[in-house]
């Protein structure tokens, strides 16, 4: 069986979807795409005298009607790795830090694209993360090409697909460019879409004329995204968890909309980064127990729907790599599992979204690890009758060698890599008695050093290279920075 959370009663989240319905029809949301407004428009949607879309209940219908209920997505390669439908889940690093904790001083500092180049070696060996993100934004190339420069050293150094964005409407056209070099043509690159952009409207209800265009771009192109609705409990939302899911809810929903309205089909994911607000600081804690709570009620509500999910959580406030971000990250990722959250981001954050840690990322793997053996759950494997093997563990004195420990060893126990201490005090002590950072440093330069270059062809590797040069030189680089430090 296996064990999952649940947080609203069906009844609850009914009233949720009807309230945020409501909402749209009677207060509308604000958008700042004059065509895209006359798109809905032509749909049926309501454009008031102070400029709000109302939608109608018909709209909002037809759009659920035709958002896919399940996808897929692909690597460099061709082949599958997600399967967003059910509750299958998918870690992936958190996206847009603009630090990286440096290990050798303990501080953060700006990136730069050999770091950029580390964190893409390193995911690429990280077994229970499936996708890599754009985690970095490299400070050493002009910030009008920064998303289409990571996704460009993604593709370039990864297999993994990528969970992405464009911060600008122009970026868009150059990171499909490179999509479409990585698969060959438009109709490989839709029918093996090979990453997925966040398009993320403004609380409360709004879209700018950016984030819409990026939702409009991508369902022309086929390209899936998710939709992060970013409620701030007390804020810029309603202090009450329910109050925000009202808002969450309809603000998802408004991207569904528009997404279904340019493309029916287009494939996306119902999601979210929420966060309360902690008046005390003027901080939106990730790692608040709340702001976890917001994400797995998000995705309850969203399969309800029908549709895949996906949340940032697993992440942590915490400035370094201590008990606050294990326990933070850690709390997270078992609720996030627990609630069949499709897509995960959050892994290796530090410092409310603006950090990226190689270290923390490795310790992270660790917890996704055990939170994939959770949801295995527990099931007999040739326990009845019992009799047999207890009769051979009070004969054997032990069961170290039986046939049965040998067949479900590897099933029923998972073992961690060297991040995590397991041995007892006296072998910690031979080994230098290395504290949790120190095994961390040590895995990410392991890992970083036996890493295997990707295997996409070298003629679209070329291009790849071509193409990112020829962006650059807008921007006034002669030359792109060197990838290795």
């Amino acid at each position: 069986m296996r064990p999952a959370l649940r947080l609203l009663d069906d009844d609850l989240i009914g009233r949720i979807l009807a309230e945020a319905r409501q909402l749209l029809c009677h207060l509308g949301v604000e958008i700042h795409n004059p065509p895209l407004v006359e798109l809905l428009a032509d749909h049926g949607a309501k454009v008031g005298a102070d400029g709000r879309v109302r939608f109608t209940e018909n709209l909002l219908d037809r759009a659920l009607a035709t958002a896919p209920r399940s996808f897929r997505l692909f690597d460099v390669l061709g082949n599958p790795t997600h399967e967003f439908a059910g509750d299958n889940v998918y870690f992936t690093p958190g996206s847009a830090a603009i630090h990286i904790l440096d290990p050798a001083t303990g501080r953060m500092r700006r990136p730069d694209t050999s770091d950029y180049v580390r964190y893409v070696k390193l995911t690429s060996q990280l077994e229970f993360l499936a996708a890599q993100s754009t985690a970095l934004i490299p400070a050493d190339v002009p910030e009008k090409i920064s998303d289409s420069y990571r996704l460009y050293l993604s593709l370039l150094y990864g297999e993994k697909p990528v969970v992405t964005g464009a911060f600008t409407i122009e970026g868009f056209q150059v990171m499909r460019d490179l999509q479409l070099i990585v698969r060959g043509d438009d109709r490989s690159l839709r029918d093996k879409p090979l990453t997925i952009f966040s398009c993320c409207p403004t609380a409360p209800l709004k879209w700018s004329d950016v984030t819409s265009q990026n939702l409009v771009d991508c369902a022309r192109a086929g390209i899936p995204v998710e939709l992060v609705s970013m409620p701030l409990s007390g804020f810029m939302a309603p202090v009450t968890l329910v109050g925000s899911l009202i808002q969450q809810t309809a603000e998802n929903l408004s991207g569904v909309v528009i997404s279904q309205t340019v493309a029916p089909g287009h494939p996306l994911l119902y999601g979210g980064s929420p966060a309360v607000f902690d008046v005390r600081y003027e901080t939106t804690p990730m790692g608040a127990i709340e702001t976890a709570m917001l994400n797995c009620a998000n995705a309850e509500i969203g399969k309800r729907l029908g549709l895949p999910t996906q949340g940032y959580i697993a992440l942590s406030d915490a400035k370094e790599l201590d008990a606050q971000a294990g326990l933070e990250t850690g709390m997270g990722a078992v609720l996030a599992i627990l609630a069949g959250i499709n897509s995960v981001s959050g892994p290796g954050m530090l410092d409310f979204e603006s950090c990226q840690s190689l270290e923390k990322l490795v310790v992270d793997h660790e917890i996704c690890r055990m939170c994939y053996r959770l949801v295995r759950g527990i099931e007999p494997r040739e326990d009845f009758p019992a009799l047999p093997l207890f009769e051979e563990l009070l004969r054997e004195k032990h069961l170290l060698i039986a046939d049965h420990t040998r067949r479900y060893l590897h099933e029923q126990i998972s073992f961690p890599g060297p991040v995590i201490d397991r041995a007892n005090r006296e072998r910690w002590m031979k080994a230098g008695a290395p504290s949790l950072k120190d095994r961390a440093v040590r895995e990410v330069e392991r890992l970083i050093g036996r890493y295997q270059p990707s295997r996409l062809p070298e003629d679209r590797k070329a291009e790849l290279r071509r193409r990112m040069e020829e962006e650059a030189r807008r921007y006034g680089m002669a030359s792109l920075p060197p990838c290795e430090s």
